[in-house]
């Protein structure tokens, strides 16, 4: 039997899991990233592997996500908020550490690959996969495969800047690629706290919130209602320009569960068309998505 091995490969944790040819779970194992040091990482990736291994009896094959992407020009890690790993031949020294071929993907495609295979979005030809969190990102499928591009970057929404800008939206808020008013501005955790902030006074973290718009507080609940006018806008530009048939959230903010029924009726206002069929759809997976994406990268 075939196993593949994915690791989700995050700046707090580092989750493994080992997958059977089906798709079944076969084993899952996660531990504290040793954060800061590129050198502990492999270090610990390769304890992992070898643990796994030993366990299942088995030399797998190996899919890797992480925050960023391997550069085309120069093959080290780039754009990561593990920072320690950026500038890094992650790819070349894990393939030589390993003694194999080792896939490596961007953990918003990982997310994108997991929920088109065997998530919420199976059975569907196009999906685009959203992580609304820390950052923003993205991911697209087209027919069980990801399309990463000619410059790896197939996906990233996040910065691209917020459609049809209201006046009190633009300039927008400074973003760390060096822009203003990038979509991940608006529509990350961070975003949500901003501009609730800005308009209230009042510091709260996203989470704090949501629970108060739940409750029926009005200022949170505005803040709310902006940011789901804010994210239809930004998915109908996707839509007009990738045609979907399913989009996926995920990331922390996924969790509102109001963003499945009030954001599709947003959107239609802003999509070129007559009837808009796309599908918004809660992720299946959790939190488990990336790792379970980069098992199947092979």
């Amino acid at each position: 039997m075939m196993y593949r091995i994915g690791i989700d490969l995050g700046g707090t944790k580092t989750e493994i899991i080992v997958l059977a040819e089906d798709g079944k779970e076969v084993l899952r194992r996660r531990v504290p990233s040793p954060g800061g040091s590129y050198e502990a990482t492999l270090t610990n990736i390769a304890q992992l592997v070898e643990s796994v291994e030993a366990e299942v009896g088995a030399r797998c094959a190996i899919g890797i996500g992480t925050p960023g992407a391997i550069s085309l020009a120069t093959g080290r890690l780039r754009n990561s908020n593990s920072t320690w790993l950026n500038g890094k031949p992650l790819g070349a020294d894990l393939r030589t550490l390993l003694r194999r071929e080792v896939r490596i993907e961007n953990d918003a495609n990982c997310f994108a690959l997991a929920e088109a295979i065997d998530g919420a979005a199976r059975g569907h030809a196009v999906v685009f996969g959203v992580i609304l969190g820390t950052g923003v990102g993205g991911g697209i499928v087209m027919d069980g495969k990801l399309l990463v591009g000619a410059n790896r970057i197939a996906g990233e929404w996040g910065h691209n800047a917020l459609p049809w800008p209201e006046g009190s939206e633009r300039p927008g808020p400074k973003c760390y690629c060096g822009r203003s008013g990038c979509i991940e501005t608006f529509l990350s955790g961070w975003g949500l706290s901003h501009d609730h902030e800005g308009i209230t006074g009042v510091s709260l973290v996203a989470e704090e919130i949501v629970r108060a718009a739940q409750t029926g507080e009005l200022c949170s609940l505005a803040t709310l209602e902006r940011y789901e006018q804010r994210l239809a806008k930004a998915l109908a530009h996707v839509i007009n320009i990738l045609d979907p048939h399913a989009i996926v959230l995920g990331g922390g903010l996924s969790n509102i569960e109001r963003l499945y029924e009030t954001v599709p009726r947003l959107w239609r206002s802003w999509v070129f068309c007559d009837r808009v069929d796309t599908l918004l759809l809660r992720n299946l997976h959790g939190d488990s998505g990336g790792v379970r994406g980069a098992a199947w990268l092979w």
